[in-house]
């Protein structure tokens, strides 16, 4: 599945609370968002609109691998 475009980083923060992650700080424009779930694990957004394809496509990955999921799987989770 090709990674869609035009995704903000609001967006990509509403579509991660699915995997339970909730924010737990903010620093200027980029959210920190963190999980319990398999494991203690933060990633961190930057609140662009659009996000760039390298930096989604690094969240997602960096996501993906934490739940032992597929880049395909995940992205059909979360889009």
């Amino acid at each position: 599945m090709r990674l869609p475009r035009g995704v903000s980083g609001d967006d990509l923060c509403r579509a991660l609370r699915s995997l339970g992650y909730e924010v737990t700080r903010q620093t200027g424009s980029h959210l920190r968002l963190t999980t319990k779930q398999h494991g203690e694990h933060h990633v961190t957004i930057p609140r662009h609109d659009p996000l760039r394809v390298g930096t989604l496509s690094a969240v997602i990955a960096e996501v993906a691998r934490h739940h032992s999921l597929s880049r395909e799987d995940l992205l059909q989770r979360l889009f």
